[in-house]
């Protein structure tokens, strides 16, 4: 059995945000993990963005609000997800939300190299030296914060936290193949030319490989480093990560065509 993280495979991104709210719903006393992947493309809010749900919902994509903040996400079956939920006063919680982010980006960062994926943790000085384009930040993917992921200068992994009294949740977003930028910006009335923008500016592991990634091999060497630093407290599974085979991307539209 892979305890204590488990993949939730094939699932609605709506499953995966109740269970992240149920989290925090009550003092946590240990940290927990779980890992997802999802069947069908869905539209991932950030809080700010609330707003916009009403007018999506009647879209052909679903579409969710989460409680952390950032930019929109387009999950789908190209990508990996991770909660951790950690104590209020664990001690990689940190003194603010930078500083929480700086473990998560490296360890991720550490794990991708031994894949062959030469990626590396932005640190928040090199993010003030050469502050990124900020027009394309309604995707969370098209903006880069501090100790998150990236190859040469294109984001891999995205990360989010939402702070509670009753502890925390670190979230990150793996693109093991290259996503659906269109249906991201048709889904929320963008210029559809921001799909090439989105394209140029991310990577995915399919892409640095030259071959497909399956999903429970990031899964499997996440929950190993994660282990090793969370230790044994970690809250066990008692379910074993779905086998599927690699996602491979369908032949893609133009970047620039519409839905």
């Amino acid at each position: 059995m892979l305890a204590p993280a488990f993949l939730s495979d094939g699932i609605h991104c709506a499953d995966e945000q109740e269970w992240n709210r149920a989290q925090l719903a009550a003092p946590v006393l240990r940290p927990a993990v779980r890992l997802w992947t999802y069947a069908a493309p869905g539209v991932v809010l950030g809080r700010a963005q609330a707003a916009l749900h009403p007018g999506m919902a009647g879209g052909a994509t679903p579409v969710v609000v989460r409680d952390a903040g950032g930019g929109a996400v387009l999950a789908g079956p190209w990508m990996l997800s991770a909660s951790i939920v950690l104590p209020a006063d664990h001690p990689l919680v940190g003194t603010g939300t930078v500083s929480s982010y700086r473990w998560l980006g490296v360890l991720y960062a550490g794990l991708l190299r031994d894949l062959g994926i030469p990626a590396y943790a932005v640190p928040p000085e090199e993010l003030q030296m050469t502050p990124p384009d900020r027009s394309l930040k309604w995707a969370c993917f098209g903006s880069l914060s501090p100790w998150e992921v990236v190859v040469g200068q294109r984001k891999i992994v995205g990360l989010a936290q939402v702070r509670r009294r009753t502890g925390v949740l670190l979230t990150c977003g793996t693109l093991i193949a290259p996503p659906d930028w269109p249906l991201l910006c048709a889904a929320l009335r963008a210029n559809p030319e921001d799909a090439l923008r989105l394209q140029a500016c991310t990577t995915s592991c399919s892409e640095q490989l030259g071959v497909p990634l399956m999903a429970t091999v990031l899964a499997e060497g996440l929950h190993h480093m994660l282990v090793d630093v969370l230790g044994e407290q970690v809250d066990a599974s008692d379910t074993r990560p779905s086998r599927r085979a690699p996602y491979t991307a369908p032949a893609t539209r133009p970047a620039t065509a519409g839905p």
